[in-house]
């Protein structure tokens, strides 16, 4: 179904019929995928004395108690509020859910022990392009990314430079296929999320960093409209779930 948009000063046409999921979603197993050193997201029933609210063991409703953490366990979104004192809601800093954006493929540049993104990267391939949302594919892109455990791995992650300058291009909407865009152990600079959001300066409280997306190989390169789906928590951070469709200028 082609539809025609009118974003901004360009019209648009995409295909609702075929969305492009990029998120992760949450599986109460060990082969969930996972970082920062806790256990796996569990979904079960509640049990109240004998009595176990599942349709299997005997009840009319499957009534399931779900714990998760939205930074460890899927694809996630947070805003600012993910490093600040005060505790700032992603559900009251994200108010808009579409976005032009562009899908970059990224092959880390090794520094020593670590693999990282660098502003050269990300300038080579965004070149002169204005998106207000970037999603970054890192290689090698292989399946195991919907599963891997990340604790204690030191997984590629964005320099401090690759962050001001996204920041300074006008990008309001980061999505990376790492759980962080930060260094694993820093001692907690976190020198790539402080940079986006700017917390020496002035906060960008509308602008937001997802983890854990995961980008197929089948999808190419170039220009998306993103709808970025969050689950309604009043918390840093929160599931949510983008969602690209091709780009066709009219």
């Amino acid at each position: 179904m082609q539809t025609t948009i009118q974003y901004n000063s360009r019209k648009l046409q995409i295909d609702l019929k075929k969305p492009i999921d990029i998120s992760i979603a949450i599986d109460a197993s060990k082969q969930n995928v996972n970082a920062w050193y806790i256990g796996e997201p569990t979904i079960a029933p509640v049990q109240e004395g004998e009595r176990i609210a599942s349709v299997k063991a005997g009840s009319a409703i499957n009534f399931n108690n779900i714990s998760f953490n939205p930074h460890a366990h899927g694809t996630h979104t947070e805003c600012v509020g993910h490093i600040t004192e005060t505790v700032h809601s992603v559900n009251q800093s994200l108010k808009q859910f579409f976005f032009l954006a562009e899908v970059i493929t990224v092959a880390p540049e090794r520094i020593n022990d670590d693999f990282v993104i660098s502003k050269k990267q990300l300038k080579y391939a965004l070149g002169n392009k204005k998106r207000d949302a970037v999603v970054i594919r890192t290689l090698p892109n292989t399946k195991e990314k919907l599963s891997r455990q990340y604790s204690n791995t030191n997984p590629t992650y964005l320099l401090e430079e690759a962050a001001i300058y996204l920041k300074e291009k006008g990008v309001k909407h980061v999505l990376v296929d790492l759980p962080s865009i930060d260094k694993e152990q820093d001692g907690g600079e976190l020198l790539a999320h402080n940079a986006f959001w700017n917390t020496s300066g002035k906060l960008r409280f509308d602008a937001t960093i997802t983890e854990f997306i995961f980008v197929p190989n089948t999808i190419e390169d170039g220009e998306y409209f993103l709808n970025l789906q969050i689950a309604s928590f009043e918390n840093d951070a929160a599931p949510s779930k983008p969602v690209l469709y091709k780009v066709e200028s009219v």
